[in-house]
């Protein structure tokens, strides 16, 4: 038979924790699943120093934790296993994991992205670079952001595109293309990542010729698109064209009882802070929805 709960949080990042501090603070019984380490993307940064409340900055790992055993004193239980599925009917929302099938009033959920690469925030990273030479894997609006972030920081920023044109926006291009330390790399992808403690090199591979050459760089970031995992919920929730949750601003779905936060979240900045938010404001809106059942 499933276990039920008030809440069930999907997803563990900053968005998922908040959630599940605010509702077991509340008294409400919350479970939190998460598929792989709890934190998210934040817990593989070396420093945040955007997070208030550490004005010496702190690593993402431990920010996460801290969050986490802050949750788990107020009763918050957490379980390793991946979300599949989920339905919702007569008031209930059935929840079906790897690890079996959970029953909750209410589903504040929060999948974040998974990260590849040596960094994947330039606005978090980006200060450990100061008159450092970065890399930037990719050619859309991401890569594009990302490059003019980190050139407040870097000596030189090398944008390395597999084409000879970008898909980014033409404001994003212009803007790039007028910064004098951003430099871009045509016609290449990068093979294989070289260092032994830190990053010295990237290997490229030329996609017209086929040549090798070599490009030291002390970090790379990766920014060649990210893919939302949603797919589960095709046909349950609304999704926008890139695959985000549709929500209203307290985090309301279409479905009653079933609310997103963080970074799955249509116009979501990727912010962890604004994910905590997120998670605060679908926790109460998920509190004030089972108090109404």
């Amino acid at each position: 038979m499933a276990k039920k709960y008030q809440l069930i949080v999907v997803g563990g990042g900053p968005a998922g924790l908040t959630a599940g501090l605010y509702s077991a603070r509340a008294g409400l019984s919350v479970l939190l699943i998460e598929k792989e380490v709890i934190g998210g993307q934040i817990a593989n940064a070396d420093r945040v120093d955007n997070y208030p409340g550490f004005p010496k900055g702190i690593s993402g790992f431990e920010l996460v934790q801290l969050i986490q055993q802050q949750a788990m004193n107020h009763g918050l239980e957490t379980m390793s296993g991946e979300v599949t599925g989920l339905t919702s009917r007569y008031g209930n929302n059935m929840v079906i994991t790897t690890e079996g099938d959970f029953i909750a009033q209410a589903v504040p959920g929060e999948n974040e992205f998974v990260g590849r690469g040596v960094s994947y925030c330039a606005t978090c990273d980006g200060p450990l670079f100061r008159d450092k030479t970065v890399a930037v894997i990719g050619g859309g609006d991401t890569a594009l952001s990302d490059a003019l972030s980190l050139s407040k920081f870097a000596s030189r920023v090398k944008v390395i595109h597999r084409r000879n044109q970008l898909r980014a926006s033409k404001v994003l291009q212009g803007r790039a293309r007028a910064d004098s330390k951003i430099e871009f790399i045509w016609d290449s992808v990068v093979t294989e990542v070289k260092g032994e403690k830190k990053v010295t090199d990237l290997v490229l591979k030329n996609t017209q010729n086929g040549t090798i050459s070599l490009l030291a760089v002390d970090g790379v970031f990766v920014a060649i698109g990210l893919i939302t995992n949603t797919e589960y919920l095709r046909g349950v929730l609304p999704l926008d064209e890139w695959g985000y949750i549709v929500t209203t601003e307290l985090m309301e779905t279409t479905v009653p009882g079933i609310f997103a936060a963080g970074d799955i979240r249509h116009n979501s900045v990727k912010q962890a802070i604004a994910a905590a938010g997120d998670g605060a404001v679908a926790a109460l809106s998920a509190e004030k929805f089972v108090g109404s059942l």
